[in-house]
């Protein structure tokens, strides 16, 4: 049941009659920010009032009285000039409770009407180790994956990765030059990766940049920038000691990102198709376009116009090469023909949105104008200067390395905190805490905002951090197991749940609250709803633990009472971190 949906609900039924279209304002709901004035608040008579010619108030006034009706409310009131507190009966409130406990998806109803989605995210460029650029992008439309599915939508996952470029000629170049057979026998992967830095700090030393993508060692007169772009070259030519080469690196390059999204927990995904899966299709691609006039030659080069003073879109060089335009007009025809996707998310930061602009109005035009297209965009992972974070050498902080650190320094919390735990389990713990710290710090910020990397806020165990969220699951786990008791009784016959003080009611309202933020973080593809509310409901529990003595209560019934709500808000805040990726520690 979402709550909030059914208040609207109310709503709409309160206004028909009053307001010449109610399904304008029945989203005029929202949680009220202090608990005194009720359980939420509508604002609907002030723009109603206005529409009508008449006083807010008195709108108002028509709507709570209608709103009265029924055994929903304890009290409808109208506040100031006009707005309408509703509090929810609390007897009302137990009994949806107490129908939590025996619902394994804890009132989160499946959508009625599923939809086909496509997620491309992650995509990085193979060849060389994953840095933390592409943490955002895996984590995020991994969380979104988990999200729409557990409502019942259909996702594909299609990693598109860049397999095909620069980077290769750069790999190839070190393979020719610099190959040590027997590192390459003992460790495939790291000594492709010692291949790839030795080539790029020589296009540096001399006078270059080995930048991310296509861009790399684009530089003139740079003899190693030049014999690696030489090399890529023949590999797009179809040379085949080049290609035999490549076809020979690519699984070891998976290998190493499958490595990081193991350890991440990332699901696997339906697809990783990378540019070179699509390099046959492109000249296709380019006169479809051009024969429908959607694509124009210009200077030798076909493009696509915008209008007036709008940037272009390239889809085929002068010099006959195709460009990522092209490309991803290609993923769009196979992501719609064969993997028939009804929605397209592109989870991809900020700086690419011109490019994607550009892409679903090209998109479009071609006649994929029935799918919804969305860039799932985000900023940027900063440092404490503010600047996106680095090494001290200069260079991007690679992911793998980042992780461990992250789980070293969770090592020293559990360590200080559970010496009753074995080495193994406090390595395991270890593991969820650092990887879980590093997942939330990202997923609890807006996505659409940078934001600045601390490893002391990010590993608090105070705040809105993963730690927290971990650590009150396993204290309410360890209230059963210290005194052998066992959930599975409240659940399959739970108690009606005493409500008598304003801390149980605050905590069981919390906990009814959370289908409505599971379905606004996936309405809005946006993920921090999620751990926005799961701050909150933390908060209820704690003012609740602290006020409300749970295994010395003063009779039984309450006492089944309390332990049915600890056992509710631990299930609901690890299926919250589980829709995240993150893990729940059993003790911590």
């Amino acid at each position: 049941m979402n709550l909030l949906s059914l208040l609207e609900d109310r709503l709409q039924s309160a206004l028909t009659g009053i307001a010449p279209e109610p399904t304008r304002y029945r989203g005029l709901v929202k949680p009220t920010k202090d608990a005194a004035f009720g359980d939420y608040q509508a604002n609907c008579a002030m723009g109603l009032a206005k529409e009508l010619g008449a006083k807010p108030r008195d709108i108002a006034e028509q709507i709570a009285t209608r709103l009265r009706e029924g055994d929903l409310f304890a009290s409808v009131d109208v506040a100031g000039p006009g707005f309408i507190n509703l509090k929810l009966r609390s007897e009302w409130i137990a009994e949806s409770v107490r129908n939590l406990a025996g619902d394994e998806r804890l009132g989160i109803p499946s959508v009625t009407q599923p939809l086909r989605f496509v997620i491309d995210y992650s995509s990085p460029n193979v060849a060389k180790p994953m840095h933390v650029g592409h943490l955002r992008s895996t984590i995020i439309g991994d969380a979104l994956t988990r999200l729409l599915r557990f409502l019942g939508h259909s996702v594909v996952t299609d990693n598109h990765l860049g397999d095909w470029g620069t980077q290769f000629g750069m790999l190839i170049h070190g393979w020719r030059h610099h190959l040590d057979p027997a590192a390459l026998e003992a460790d495939p992967i790291r000594e492709m990766t010692r291949l790839y830095v030795l080539v790029r700090q020589q296009i540096e030393a001399a006078g270059g940049t080995a930048g991310e993508g296509e861009e790399a060692a684009e530089d003139a007169a740079n003899p190693v920038a030049d014999a690696c772009r030489a090399e890529t070259a023949k590999l797009h030519a179809g040379d085949p000691e080049n290609n035999a080469l490549w076809t020979r690196m690519m699984p070891w390059c998976l290998e190493e990102l499958n490595r990081v999204y193991r350890r991440l927990g990332i699901l696997p995904f339906d697809h990783i198709l990378g540019e070179s899966a699509y390099n046959p299709l492109l000249p296709g691609v380019a006169e479809e376009l051009a024969a429908k006039g959607i694509a124009e030659e210009s200077q030798g080069a076909l493009i696509i116009t915008f209008g007036e003073n709008q940037p272009i879109a390239l889809i085929r060089k002068r010099d006959g090469a195709f460009t990522y335009m092209t490309t991803d007009l290609a993923t769009i025809r196979k992501r719609v023909d064969e993997f028939q996707a009804q929605v397209l998310l592109y989870v991809v930061d900020f700086r690419q949105a011109l490019h994607f602009q550009q892409l679903f109005t090209a998109a479009r035009r071609w006649g994929y104008d029935q799918v919804r297209f969305e860039h799932v965009q985000f900023g940027s992972v900063l440092g404490k200067d503010g600047r996106p974070i680095k090494t001290r050498e200069g260079g991007a902080v690679e992911l793998a390395a980042l992780l461990d650190e992250a789980v070293q320094r969770a090592r020293q919390i559990v360590d200080a905190n559970s010496p009753e735990l074995s080495d193994v389990e406090r390595a395991e713990v270890a593991e969820q805490v650092g990887i879980g710290a590093v997942k939330y710090a990202d997923l609890s910020q807006n996505r659409a905002s940078d934001y600045r990397f601390s490893w002391e806020k990010m590993l608090a165990m105070d705040g809105n951090t993963a730690a927290y969220m971990q650590y009150a699951v396993a204290r309410v786990r360890s209230i059963f197991r210290k005194h052998d008791l066992t959930p599975d009784s409240l659940r399959q016959q739970p108690p009606l749940p005493s409500l008598a003080t304003p801390a149980e009611r605050l905590l069981a309202v919390q906990l009814l609250r959370f289908p409505e933020a599971v379905a606004a973080a996936a309405a809005e593809f946006l993920p921090h709803l999620i751990t926005g509310y799961l701050w909150d409901l933390a908060n209820a529990y704690s003012g609740f633990y602290q006020q409300c003595p749970v295994l010395k209560a003063e009779t039984a019934e309450l006492r089944q009472s309390r332990l049915l709500l600890c056992d509710l808000t631990a299930r609901t805040i690890e299926q919250g971190l589980a829709l995240l990726g993150i893990g729940t520690p059993e003790r911590m």
